[in-house]
């Protein structure tokens, strides 16, 4: 049987359709009939009656008759009919649900109840009923504790389509504020579920909440620095340990192993993490943490995103989690270079390497095409483009500040190993300059002081491809 099987087609003939006609919800051909019969069978369910049971009964209350699921699962499929989803606010079917997620102990009704609401919460009018609802609210809140994965994740979804509302987005942040049990449980989730549909939607929930409301971002990150009750902080040696940044790490360890291009979300609430000082120092002052950070980071950077052997157009679809991933890279090397894991040896000229790959394919995809009077034809292609040309942007102005960090640390014996490799060609040496030049002068202009002491020949050829340098002998 399929998860959430669509309606069956009318059996009806014309003329059977006719005498209907006044039975069939809205412009559809759902019946009005039929679906009260439903939601009936649900009141049934948690009416007083049926839930005074023996302990033998609570066996059977986990589960869900077929032919109930079937008729259910046929309301979950027409609530994203717009029709569908008003007829069923119209006629109270959320308070109904509401009675189920807080009755009800089946784990697919009620993920089944969470997700017919999660349809309807797509149509802003019904959105704004639902948020409105308090009693509701702290119902569909409570159901982030359930143990049920499937119905977490329509509980994640729901809350992410509210979120999403900015008319009711604010009353969504507030909830979860006065809720301090939706962190541990978000932070449980994170760190020891499998289930990667249900992660990538809790990071996606998480980087919502994160990027509307930054209180709320720091109020997480300092719920996991906790110091020894008996032990006053300034005589302690040990670092406070940051719970929330090691369930995100284990979320995106545990989605890396399905699919890279599912990280996305995480890396982009690590990136979120780095625009406040305690998210730096939550992922920097844990040892293990920062490094199996930067270690992931730096593995994706080097061997999975935008390769040698990718076409350029790959930058397109990764140019965003590229972002995100040198962005933390770049705060964690510009924050604390002295911390162990930023000293593996050569660890400058892999991500130079990286860095310079990534730019080259960057000039690559923002050369315009020939026949581009052709392209520009139409307005939406115009619109994507400029939007790619922004995000590009973005990316460029990220790679270029981390590439003139990592070029102001390089050693005179990094610059010869650099050499040697071929990190730091004649090409790549070049395609470096042409991004960092003008803005960054001074960083390249010491570079070819260093690069003239172990390539005379190559420092002087570089001078003369870019004659705006002025380098002091």
């Amino acid at each position: 049987m399929d998860r959430n099987p669509s309606p069956p087609p009318p059996g009806r003939n014309k003329e059977e359709e006719e005498v209907a006609g006044g039975d069939c919800i809205g412009s559809t051909v759902y019946s009005k009939h039929w679906l009260f019969g439903v939601l009936s069978g649900l009141i049934q369910i948690v009416s007083p009656e049926s839930t005074k049971s023996s302990p033998d009964d609570e066996e059977q209350q986990m589960e869900l008759g077929e032919e109930m699921e079937n008729e259910i699962c046929r309301v979950w499929d027409m609530s994203m009919d717009e029709d569908v989803a008003l007829f069923l606010q119209e006629f109270k079917a959320p308070d109904i649900f509401m009675g189920v997620l807080a009755k009800s102990k089946c784990p697919r009704l009620r993920e089944i109840c969470v997700g017919i609401l999660g349809n309807m919460a797509c149509f802003q009018e019904i959105c704004v009923s639902i948020s409105s609802d308090e009693n509701l609210g702290q119902v569909l809140l409570h159901c982030l504790y359930d143990s049920d994965p499937p119905t977490l994740l329509e509980t994640s979804r729901l809350l992410l389509t509210c979120l999403s509302q900015a008319e009711v987005a604010s009353v969504w942040v507030e909830r979860i504020r006065e809720h301090p049990a939706i962190y541990d449980s978000i932070c449980f989730i994170m760190s020891s579920s499998t289930n990667v549909d249900l992660l990538v939607k809790v990071g996606e929930v998480v980087d919502k909440l994160f990027d509307l409301d930054e209180k709320l971002m720091l109020e997480w990150v300092r719920n996991g620095a906790t110091q020894p009750l008996d032990q006053p902080q300034e005589e302690s040696d040990e670092q406070p340990v940051f719970r929330l940044v090691p369930c995100i790490l284990e979320a995106a360890k545990q989605v890396r192993s399905e699919n890279p291009e599912w990280l996305d979300v995480y890396m982009h609430i690590l990136q979120l993490l780095t625009t406040v000082d305690d998210g730096i120092q939550a992922i920097v002052h844990c040892p293990d943490t920062g490094k199996d950070i930067w270690n992931l980071l730096f593995d994706l950077v080097c061997h999975e995103f935008c390769q040698s052997d990718d076409p350029p157009i790959i930058l397109q679809e990764q140019k965003t989690v590229l972002a995100s991933v040198f962005s933390v890279l770049s705060a964690i090397y510009a924050s604390q270079t002295e911390q162990e894991y930023l000293k593996i040896e050569k660890v400058d000229l892999p991500l130079i390497d990286s860095l310079i790959r990534v730019l080259q394919n960057m000039e690559q995809c923002q050369k315009k095409p020939e026949n581009s009077a052709e392209s520009n034809t139409d307005e939406t292609k115009k619109t994507d483009l400029t939007q790619d040309d922004f995000h590009l942007k973005i990316l460029k102005d990220i790679l270029c500040e981390f590439l003139s960090n990592i070029f102001q640390a390089l050693t005179k014996e990094t610059v010869a190993q650099g050499v040697k490799e071929g990190q730091l060609s004649k090409q790549k040496c070049s395609s470096a300059f042409q991004n960092l030049l003008p803005f960054y002068s001074p960083v390249v202009e010491d570079f070819i002081k260093i690069l003239r002491e172990v390539d005379k020949a190559l420092a002087d050829d570089l001078e003369k491809s870019f004659p705006g340098l002025k380098v002091q002998t």
